[in-house]
């Protein structure tokens, strides 16, 4: 298995394994993302996420993408936004492999620590983020408004 720096090329792939998550996560009609928006978000002038990726037997089969955010109380935070491996191939170390090599990147990047969620009811990725020895968070409840919903609120059409 080699675990690389995600390239353009690999966007395709990449947004199959988003669709695989999104699916496993019964939120498949939530994707809107598309290879089009992830080439300019990524390989544009301003890149704001990067990722890496996994191959085994010439096969793309899992991703972790980052980006960095900014803590008023800690300073420079790596946030993982998703790890994905193929069901094919879980269980085989990828995920780990992935975790790890981000874990590093968060060092080399001169963060302050690494952050991400996970679902409430998925046991595995609990279980596979208890071994490193995570602080599970549960006191703080995720907010988001969608675009036109910010559009409304701003047009003071609420």
């Amino acid at each position: 298995m080699l675990i690389r720096e995600g390239t353009e090329a690999d966007l395709p792939r990449a947004l199959e394994l988003i669709k695989e998550l999104a699916a496993y996560e019964r939120a498949l009609p939530e994707v809107t993302n598309t290879v089009e928006q992830m080439r300019a978000d990524g390989f544009g002038p301003q890149p704001i996420y990067a990722f890496f990726v996994a191959e085994a037997e010439g096969l793309l089969v899992g991703l972790s993408l980052y980006y960095f955010r900014y803590s008023t109380w800690k300073g420079k935070r790596l946030y993982l936004e998703d790890i994905i491996v193929t069901e094919a191939y879980r269980g085989r170390g990828v995920g780990k492999a992935l975790f790890d090599r981000t874990l590093e990147q968060a060092l080399r990047d001169g963060c302050t620590g690494m952050m991400w969620q996970v679902l409430d009811w998925n046991a595995p990725s609990i279980k596979f983020y208890e071994r490193y020895g995570t602080r599970f968070d549960h006191a703080w409840i995720n907010c988001h408004l969608e675009a036109d919903q910010i559009e409304r609120l701003l047009s003071g059409n609420r």
